[in-house]
């Protein structure tokens, strides 16, 4: 691997997200765009459900049905847009802010249990790569860095 050809740096970042995707998906919870969904709304704020189905690259039906189990869920309500009394948008609820805590909590203890495998050389080595990948890819990414450092934010 050439550490500076963007096709296999690109090759790498896939397989160390597939990797780290595939270590924590719960199968038996909820579906990654259910959780995309959450996290957006929790990030930023109340949305209509056609940007919602756009940014989650969904149709817009789809999107609309996955917002009425949210409701039936108790985890996202509808609200009229303050702008505009015409719209509604699609709101998080508090239920849905501690869905998304638990889901970060169980996330985090998964990945402290596959770590605690690592020797502690090895712990320290990704350590350091984490701190200086994370605030690259975030850049690329067009991300903004967290207020207080880096600490991943996603469902």
């Amino acid at each position: 691997m050439d550490e500076t050809e963007p096709e296999d740096i690109a090759a790498a970042l896939a397989e160390i997200a597939g990797a780290v995707a595939r270590s924590l998906t719960d199968r038996r919870g909820m579906s990654f765009t259910t959780a995309a969904t959450l996290s957006r709304l929790e990030r930023e704020g109340p949305l209509r459900v056609t940007a919602l189905a756009a940014a989650e690259g969904v149709a817009q039906p789809s999107m609309t049905q996955l917002v009425q189990r949210l409701e039936t869920q108790g985890l996202a309500t509808r609200v009229g847009d303050p702008a505009d009394g015409r719209v509604t948008l699609v709101a998080l609820t508090d239920a849905g802010r501690e869905v998304l805590a638990e889901r970060r909590r169980a996330r985090n203890d998964t990945l402290v249990r596959l770590l605690a495998a690592l020797s502690e050389e090895e712990r320290r080595a990704l350590g350091s790569a984490m701190r200086t990948a994370l605030p690259l890819v975030r850049r690329m990414a067009g991300e903004p860095a967290p207020p207080g450092g880096p600490r991943p934010e996603t469902a």
